[in-house]
């Protein structure tokens, strides 16, 4: 079993995987209800939210969808701030979903700043902004929370943020900072395998989506919000998935959330002192993600040569660049249920390659 330190899917537990094989129980029965009911809760506990926590069976790239056509009207216009591949395709995703795109682009490594999102905000009126907290092409940590105090002052323009590779691994402060959706796949720093997308929505996103129709049905936050009364999703719900998501809730909820933070910023800090001593870093400093250390290759190693070799002696596995970044970076995840130790060995490995 190859031991993964790539961006996702990451690591699993063996416990985790055991969780997986549960016996189903028929999803439209009390017994399903009152599984649902007490794993909810969890969730918004973890994600600090009093707002709804809905359970997508899809990836991460559902929520997207989710988003846009439950909080744009039809023609409605999105501020899409782009600084990576995933942040971009979510602006794609919007202009699928027939939304008018403005588009706040920086290159690549830079993040958006609240600076940024403040002056185009001041020059045309929006519906929704789309963020990406951590960036995972690039290893950019966005500044959510300063973007997040520069949007509430534009009350009728919504936040929407993507924290795939941020959720439980990285501050997150879903009512405080006035989030509207939140989306994460669980095959990030829940350390789950991919299949399901956590999806929060605040009381006024789910009243902007009575006003607006063409919202499809699979994502339809108000058929979820329906059966979630009943403790219940409107389609069948990837069982086994939500089995092991209330077993990862119950571990992180014993660590602490706060405490999950932490460890997740000692596991950076680590990584980050033996890349800026063997490579360079490719973020700037202050814009560092939490979870993942995107390294530029600065002495023009072979990051797939460096690879194969770790599978082939080590049956591990780090991450190239990606897209137009790759062999120019790497990158090391550091999320989920991985330990300062299991980096301190893999770190120890690649040395020796090297």
């Amino acid at each position: 079993m190859t031991k993964l330190f790539i961006p996702g899917p990451v690591h699993v537990l063996p416990e985790v995987l055991e969780r997986l094989s549960t016996y189903p129980l028929g999803h439209r029965s009390k017994a399903w209800s009152e599984f649902q009911g007490q794993l909810v809760p969890k969730l918004r506990k973890i994600l600090l939210t009093e707002g709804d926590v809905f359970l997508f069976t899809s990836s991460g790239s559902g929520g997207w969808e989710a988003a846009i056509r439950n909080c744009v009207p039809e023609g409605g216009k999105v501020l899409a701030c782009m600084c990576g591949a995933f942040s971009d395709k979510w602006a794609s995703v919007a202009e699928a979903c027939g939304r008018k795109v403005s588009k706040l682009q920086v290159e690549w490594g830079n993040p958006v700043t609240a600076d940024e999102v403040a002056g185009a905000l001041a020059k045309d009126k929006f519906d929704a902004v789309t963020y990406v907290h951590n960036e995972t092409s690039t290893g950019v940590a966005n500044p959510l929370a300063e973007v997040a105090e520069v949007v509430k002052k534009y009350p009728d323009t919504f936040l929407l943020v993507d924290a795939v590779s941020s959720m439980t691994g990285m501050e997150l402060r879903v009512d405080d900072w006035g989030i509207d959706v939140c989306l994460a796949g669980v095959q990030k720093a829940f350390a789950l395998p991919p299949g399901l997308a956590v999806v929060t929505a605040s009381a006024r996103a789910l009243e902007r989506a009575k006003g607006i129709g063409g919202r499809g049905y699979y994502f339809d936050l108000l058929q979820y919000a329906k059966a979630a009364a009943k403790d219940q999703t409107p389609t069948t719900p990837a069982e086994p998935h939500l089995f092991a998501l209330d077993l990862a809730c119950d571990r992180i909820l014993a660590e602490g959330v706060e405490a999950r933070w932490t460890r997740h910023r000692e596991m950076a800090s680590l990584v980050r002192a033996w890349a800026a001593d063997r490579f360079e870093l490719f973020a700037p400093e202050g814009y560092r993600s939490e979870t993942l250390t995107c390294v530029k290759n600065s002495r023009g190693v072979s990051i797939d040569g460096l690879n194969k070799k770790l599978m082939a002696k080590r049956d591990c596995m780090i991450s190239n660049g990606y897209g137009a970044l790759k062999e120019k970076t790497f990158r090391i995840s550091h999320m989920g249920d991985l330990q300062s130790k299991d980096l301190e060995e893999l770190l120890g490995w690649i040395d020796e390659l090297l």
